[in-house]
């Protein structure tokens, strides 16, 4: 019988690590681009949004789709690198453990 007790306590050591987890993930910013830099979006690790960075090269009216096809490509960007942030801080809270496909822990 598996020592009850001593999953308790790892099940209350593993929660205490994801709080503390969630709160780095919080003050981790990263920054996507589009445009060779014309366009930049500030992302916390969790997808956030911080602040966006536009040009003033873009705020022409004949370039309005340029500069939201630039807003999305840059969001995106951001978003990828906080989705790697996030991976790389899990694996070393779970100690590389193979989590299955489509579980949440945020």
């Amino acid at each position: 019988m598996p020592d009850f007790m001593g999953l308790m306590k790892q099940a209350a050591q593993l929660q205490s690590k994801m709080e503390t987890l969630q709160s780095e993930l919080d003050a981790i910013e990263v920054e996507g681009a589009a445009g060779g830099g014309l366009v930049t979006v500030k992302l916390t690790a969790k997808g956030e949004m911080k602040g966006i960075k536009i040009d003033d090269s873009l705020f022409k009216p004949d370039e309005k789709e340029i500069l939201e096809d630039l807003l999305v490509a840059a969001h995106a960007d951001a978003r990828r690198k906080a989705d790697d942030v996030m991976k790389e801080k899990m694996q070393g809270l779970t100690g590389g453990l193979p989590i299955p496909p489509g579980m949440k822990l945020f």
